[in-house]
């Protein structure tokens, strides 16, 4: 049965060696790059030529950008709109990253933590230097909730900043783990098939055929809940709670 940790192995296509700093191009960087052409063609194909009546990508393009944008609005407000090009892109990366590497012989780079903890760490980031800037130092406030008894602090302040410090790693390791799960299980359960034979790997010929199903939902879904939370933190930014 093969490996089935070997799929998430980085392998360089272009050696690329700065020093003692390796640069190479590898089969993570080349599906990070897919990903970001399919979402490139994709909006490029559906806004080439706009019409009233909208045609097959037209119509993907405006749903994509629709979901994306009613997000915004509905966890950030209209002053979240602002940031709607950051959450889009983010949201396009993850979903096609996902995607993608669902299908056979591509790398799901989604599935290495160095990836999604530079996303979540780059959010992270990014969120707190919004707070500071639209609220001063006003923004600390939000580690101790408005109406909480003074007495509290000693309790809160601390519970509230080590929540807000782990929102880097909760956001990158669900991501992380999801994608890594369920790849490993497709490649345990495939390794059954291949190993048992025609008629003793129909139970888990099905199981394979069942889970990759739900694997594209969980897909999409883990790209639906990395947006959702990073819109979510955004709000806590710009109105605080």
């Amino acid at each position: 049965m093969a490996n089935p940790v070997q799929q998430f192995q980085i392998e360089p296509i272009v050696p690329i060696n700065v020093g003692p700093i390796d640069l190479s191009f590898t089969n993570s960087s080349l599906a990070m790059a897919f990903a970001v052409g399919v979402s490139a063609l994709l909006f490029y194909a559906g806004t080439r030529r706009l019409s009233l009546v909208p045609g097959r990508m037209q119509c993907v393009a405006e749903l994509m950008y629709e979901f994306v944008a009613n997000m915004v609005r509905d966890n950030v407000g209209k002053e979240g709109m602002k940031y709607f090009p950051l959450i889009l892109t983010l949201f396009l990366f993850v979903f096609f990253g996902n995607l993608l590497g669902m299908v056979p012989g591509n790398f799901t780079f989604t599935s290495h933590i160095v990836v999604t903890g530079a996303l979540a760490v780059a959010i992270f980031i990014a969120v707190t230097i919004i707070g500071f800037m639209r609220h001063g130092l006003g923004y600390l406030r939000m580690f101790f909730p408005h109406g909480a008894p003074i007495l509290t602090a000693p309790i809160l302040i601390p519970i509230e900043i080590i929540s807000y410090l782990s929102r880097p790693f909760s956001l990158s390791v669900r991501l992380f783990a999801n994608m890594t799960v369920g790849h490993i299980m497709l490649k345990v359960l495939a390794g059954f098939v291949i190993s048992l034979g025609l008629l003793g790997g129909i139970v888990p010929l099905a199981a394979v055929v069942g889970i990759t199903v739900l694997e594209f939902f969980i897909a999409a879904l883990q790209a639906y809940v990395f947006v959702i939370l990073t819109c979510i933190y955004l709000n806590d930014a710009i109105h605080m709670h």
